[in-house]
C-alpha cells in the first residue's frame, strides 16, 4: 500500500507540475507584448486602393493585409497638413492642442507626451525611417537628436531590426517618402497605368494632363505598397510576422487641388488596415468612424502601458480583439478634424493661415471657415510663401492646367472649386454629393441639421480647449514658419 501510495502521489505530483507549466507557458504567451509596425505614406489620400474600389492603381499588399484583418471604412486624420497630423497621430491629442504643433513647419513640445517613447520607457526597442514627425524644427520644442519616432535609421527596417535586441519587442515607424511631390512626369504612363480607366474627381476637368499626374501619382503610390509588401516579408522570415500589429495608412489626401489642405473627404479621410496574426478576425470591414489620432492610446492599450489623461484619441483595442461569435464593438458615429496655417499663402507679410474646422458624419459634412474673407488655398498673388500663387496647393500639372485655363468657360468651375474664396459655413449631403461640391448650408430645409451640427462641433471644441473657441494665448497666424528658405517681404 505504501507503494501504491507513493507512486500515486508522485504521479499526482508529475500530472500537477505539468499542469502549472502548460499554464505558464501560455501566460507567457499571452503576456507576449506585440510588436508594432506602423507604415504610413506620404500624401496618400482614400480612396485609392483596390480594396476600396480603385480598379486602376495596384496596391496588392494593401489588400491582402484587409482580407487577413481589418479594413477601416472610414479613417479620418486631424488635420489634412504634415506636421500637425503627424504630431496629433503621435501624442494622441488633436491638432489644436497642439500650440504651434498646430501648423505646417512647426515644431513639438517634447513635454507632450508621444507614443513611442512611452513604449521605450516600458522596454520596447524604438526607431523610425524617413519621415516621422514634420516638417519642422524639432529641437526647437526641446528634443535632441533624438525625435519623438525616436533614433532613426536610414538604411530602413532591415538595419532596424538587426539592431534590435534578442527578444524585445519593438515599434518601428516606417515613414516612406511616397507619393509626396515632386513626380517623375510621364512615370505612372511608363508604368503601364490606363489613363482612360482612371475615375477623375468631379472637380477636376477631364483632360490628358490631369489623367497623366494621377497616373503618376498612382505609381507612388504603388511603390509604398511595394515597400510595405518587403518590410512583411522580412518579418515573416524572422517568424515574427504573427505577433506584430501591422497598421498601414497615410497622413491626408494626395496633393492635389481641393485634396491635401483642404477639409473634403479626400483631403483628411485617409486608407487604414490593420492586421496581427489570429487575433484580429480577418477580412473585416470596419464602419465606424476613427481618428488617426486613436493610434497613439490604442498602441499603448495594446502594449499594456498607461495611457497619459491628456491623450483624447479612443483605443481601439475592443474593436480590434472582438471574437467571431461577438457583436463588434462601436467606436464614433462622427469624426472631427481642421486646420490651421498650411503656408503662409495669405497675403504678404502676413503669417496668416486658413482656419476651419469640419465634423464629419455618416451622413453630411459641416464646415466652418473663421475668416472667409481670406483665400482658402491661398492668394492668386502676392503670398509670403515663395511659391506665390495660391501656395497652399503643392504645385504640379494639375494646378498649372486649371490657373492656366481659368478664363475659359469649359474650366471655371472647376478652377471655382479647387481656388475660389468659400463661405463661413459650408453643407454636404453626403449621399448626394460624394465629391462636396454643392453646399447646402444656407438652404432652408437644411437649417435644423447644420444648426445641430454646428453645436455639436462647437461643444467638441470648447471642450477640448480649442483656442479658436475659448480665450488662449495660442495665436497659430503669429507663430513662426520654420521653413529653411526665406520668405517674402511683401515689396
Amino acid at each position: 500500500m505504501k507503494l501504491t501510495f507513493s507512486i500515486y502521489n508522485f504521479v499526482l505530483l508529475l500530472f500537477v507540475f505539468s499542469t502549472q507549466a502548460v499554464v505558464n507557458c501560455k501566460k507567457e504567451v499571452i503576456e507576449k507584448k506585440p510588436n508594432i509596425l506602423f507604415c504610413i505614406a506620404d500624401d496618400w489620400g482614400w480612396p485609392h486602393a483596390g480594396v476600396y474600389g480603385d480598379h486602376v492603381v495596384k496596391t496588392p499588399t494593401f489588400d491582402k493585409l484587409a482580407k487577413e484583418g481589418i479594413l477601416f471604412e472610414k479613417a479620418f486624420v486631424s488635420s489634412p497638413s504634415c506636421t500637425p497630423s503627424r504630431g496629433a497621430i503621435l501624442t494622441g491629442k488633436h491638432f489644436w492642442q497642439l500650440g504651434e504643433g498646430g501648423n505646417l513647419w512647426s515644431t513639438l513640445d517634447v513635454d507632450i507626451p508621444v507614443y513611442p517613447l512611452l513604449l521605450e520607457e516600458s522596454g520596447y526597442f524604438v526607431g523610425s525611417w524617413r519621415k516621422s514627425w514634420g516638417p519642422g524644427d524639432i529641437q526647437a520644442g526641446g528634443y535632441d537628436s533624438i525625435g519623438p519616432a525616436g533614433k532613426i535609421f536610414p538604411e530602413g527596417f532591415g538595419q532596424f531590426l538587426q539592431a534590435r535586441p534578442d527578444k524585445k519587442p519593438f515599434c518601428f515607424w516606417f515613414g516612406a517618402s511616397d507619393p509626396h511631390r515632386i513626380y517623375e512626369k510621364g512615370s505612372g504612363v511608363a508604368s503601364g497605368i490606363d489613363l482612360e480607366a482612371i475615375e477623375l474627381p468631379k472637380f477636376f476637368a477631364d483632360t490628358k494632363e490631369i489623367r497623366s499626374d494621377i497616373a503618376d501619382y498612382y505609381f507612388e503610390v504603388q511603390r509604398f505598397d511595394s515597400d510595405v509588401g518587403a518590410a512583411i516579408h522580412l518579418l515573416d522570415s524572422l517568424g515574427e510576422l504573427e505577433n506584430t500589429l501591422i497598421v498601414v495608412t497615410g497622413d491626408h489626401g494626395m496633393p492635389f487641388p481641393r485634396c491635401k489642405a483642404n477639409l473634403y473627404d479626400m483631403g483628411v479621410r485617409v486608407p487604414l488596415v490593420m492586421r496581427w496574426g489570429n487575433k484580429i478576425v480577418p477580412n473585416t470591414r470596419m464602419e465606424d468612424f476613427v481618428s488617426l489620432i486613436d493610434m497613439a492610446p490604442t498602441f499603448l492599450d495594446l502594449a499594456d502601458v498607461n495611457i497619459p489623461q491628456q491623450m483624447i484619441g479612443k483605443s481601439l483595442k475592443p474593436m480590434l480583439l472582438t471574437s467571431q461569435n461577438e457583436t463588434t464593438t462601436s467606436h464614433q458615429d462622427y469624426v472631427v478634424f481642421g486646420r490651421e496655417r498650411h503656408t503662409p499663402a495669405q497675403k504678404a507679410p502676413s503669417l496668416a493661415g486658413y482656419p476651419s474646422r469640419g465634423i464629419r458624419t455618416k451622413d453630411h459634412l459641416y464646415i466652418q471657415n473663421f475668416f472667409p474673407d481670406r483665400w482658402p488655398v491661398g492668394v492668386p498673388q502676392g503670398a509670403s510663401h515663395p511659391m506665390g500663387s495660391f501656395s497652399d496647393c503643392d504645385g504640379g500639372p494639375t494646378k498649372t492646367f486649371l490657373i492656366e485655363n481659368q478664363d475659359d468657360p469649359r474650366y471655371k468651375p472647376y478652377f471655382d472649386w479647387c481656388f475660389g474664396q468659400r463661405p463661413a459655413e459650408e453643407l454636404y449631403v453626403i449621399a448626394k454629393d460624394q465629391f462636396q461640391l454643392t453646399n447646402v448650408a444656407n438652404d432652408s430645409s437644411y437649417l435644423s441639421i447644420k444648426n445641430s451640427l454646428s453645436a455639436q462641433l462647437l461643444d467638441l471644441l470648447m471642450s477640448t480647449g480649442d483656442p479658436r473657441v475659448v480665450s488662449s494665448d495660442v495665436d497659430f497666424d503669429n507663430f513662426p514658419y520654420r521653413a529653411p528658405y526665406e520668405l517674402n517681404s511683401g515689396e
